[in-house]
């Protein structure tokens, strides 16, 4: 029984035990006076919709909020420490909250980062800032020369996350915030749930290692199932995840406490067991298969978006799928770049601090690697990586993202609390569980206001630091806009950081810059040598 379910029944024995006590010693009545104010506390808390701790937890779970008040919770998994040294944890979940709950978000006194820090990072404005209204915010259309379905996409979508890791109302919340705010959801690697398509919001169905949703009994892709699911209307794109940020290199896992029969149905796998998806895809194992997949699943959906996502390990394996491009003819619609730092449930500590590229390093080497290839043209480029406010969209757009993930922010809307048990399934919000009892508590209609509030704030934000900076549209914006402070005497731009490469240059030896030249060395080139 959980704690809802306690509260009830004890109301309920206590207000028969003092009825029954009253009729024989008249004084006892004014136990209500301690009672009655605690009983209805908990029937408030019950039924009110938009502190999910309090519903699941009435009465006691207010003391979480006295206790914040005194000292607010610190988490060191979160985002990224300032130029002081501070978790950001504060910061950031406060402007989260803040915009999910479309209050103020302005804060006083200043920047809470110390300027003067290596590592702080601020944008160029101009004395000719833009003076212009938003109303509408921009669409990036994704579809190369053999999409047939393109698709417009907002400039900021939710990143992967599985039913099965997050609750159906959780998902359910996002998909109905996207459906409002009229952005995409990307569904994880655990395949298409019916709570990805309750709302109709637009869809990016992600397939995993363990090819959820379209696989056979042996682990293989299913071309059958896929072509069904593909085609529904929601779904607007299709995305291969290779790698992901939080554990790079390895595949999802899903412990067999949160795998329900619901959620073995929908992956095609058995209940109540652990899920660990292979480290690496069945369909192809070298970068020219790899293109043909690509192929393969754009022409059983006819014709939708078909990318990729891959946080960047091995330089050479990328550099190899360019080349396999060129010789095959055959691109990408998108890539979508995770950062190393990346993540929001569990995941091994050694994946998760010491594997993967970090999102700018990646997201900077595939962008220019793409210009060398003369490859970026037809090819979106979409970034993931604790991207919660404007200025980090703003900053991985000047890096070369044309569209921003983000999944942490996204939970934050729906009321995770970082309470660090999503691997135990006892998320006390209801987020990340399968916990019937403690999913009940999120208010599917109320969450999924938030998630469009936060995703509306955050996308306005954005538009109004480019007007700032005098840009018009996000492609305007580049690395020569963001400054960072190298040491307490020394600033660089991004541009000097990172200054990137001249468009084809990859495709000839006599034009490839000198770091390049180590990847070119194999006898079997697919470019001009």
């Amino acid at each position: 029984m959980k704690v809802r379910e306690k509260f009830i029944l004890i109301s309920f024995i206590t207000i028969l035990f003092t009825f029954i006590i009253s009729y024989f010693w008249k004084p006892f009545i004014w136990s209500f006076l301690l009672t009655a104010p605690l009983i209805l506390m908990g029937i408030f808390d019950i039924l009110q919709k938009k502190h999910t701790i309090r519903r699941n937890f009435p009465v006691i779970g207010r003391l979480r909020y006295v206790l914040e008040s005194i000292r607010p919770e610190i988490s060191q998994y979160f985002v990224e420490t300032d130029t002081s040294g501070r978790p950001l944890n504060r910061i950031f979940r406060s402007l989260v909250y803040q915009r999910a709950k479309n209050v103020n978000d302005t804060e006083p006194f200043g920047t809470q980062m110390n300027v003067y820090r290596s590592g702080y990072e601020w944008m160029d404005h101009s004395m000719y800032a833009i003076n212009k209204k938003i109303t509408n915010f921009p669409k990036i259309k994704i579809g190369g020369n053999d999409c047939k379905q393109p698709y417009e996409s907002c400039v900021l979508n939710i990143s992967a996350m599985s039913f099965g890791s997050l609750s159906k109302n959780a998902v359910m919340a996002m998909n109905k915030g996207a459906k409002l705010g009229g952005f995409a959801q990307n569904t994880g690697e655990g395949g298409l749930s019916p709570y990805h398509l309750k709302f109709g919001g637009d869809i990016i169905w992600q397939i995993g290692t363990g090819y959820f949703g379209c696989r056979n009994d042996d682990g293989t892709f299913n071309a059958k199932s896929f072509t069904e699911n593909a085609n529904k209307p929601e779904v607007k794109m299709i995305e291969i995840k290779i790698s992901q940020g939080a554990k790079p290199g390895h595949g999802g896992i899903l412990p067999a406490i949160k795998n329900t029969p619901e959620i073995a149905k929908i992956r095609h796998i058995k209940p109540h067991i652990d899920v660990l998806s292979p480290p690496s895809h069945s369909a192809f194992s070298n970068p020219i298969e790899l293109m043909y997949f690509i192929k393969k699943l754009r022409e059983l959906s006819n014709g939708k978006p078909v990318g990729f996502k891959l946080c960047v390990g091995k330089k050479q394996e990328f550099i190899d799928i360019c080349k396999a491009m060129i010789e095959t003819g055959i691109k990408p619609d998108y890539i979508a770049v995770d950062g190393g730092e990346g993540g929001t449930g569990a995941a091994p500590v050694e994946f998760t601090n010491s594997i993967g590229m970090p999102l700018r390093e990646g997201l900077v080497f595939v962008h220019d690697t793409l210009v060398g290839f003369n490859l970026k043209d037809e090819i979106k480029l979409m970034a993931s990586g604790k991207i919660i406010s404007g200025f980090h969209m703003a900053r991985a757009m000047a890096l070369g993202a044309d569209i921003c993930y983000s999944a942490r922010a996204m939970m934050l809307s729906v009321g995770c609390i970082q309470a660090l048990q999503c691997n135990n399934n006892t998320c006390p919000v209801g987020v990340a569980t399968q916990n019937k009892s403690l999913m009940k508590g999120l208010d599917i209609e109320d969450k999924g206001q938030r998630v469009a509030n936060f995703h509306h704030a955050t996308v306005h934000s954005f538009l109004e630091l480019l007007h700032a900076a005098g840009l018009e549209d996000p492609k305007d914006i580049s690395r020569k806009h963001i400054n960072r402070r190298i040491s307490m005497h020394k600033i660089a731009k991004y541009s000097e950081i990172y200054p990137g490469l001249i468009k084809g240059c990859l495709l000839q030896k006599k034009t490839r810059p000198l770091e390049y030249q180590q990847y070119f060395e194999e006898e079997n080139m697919l470019v001009t040598n």
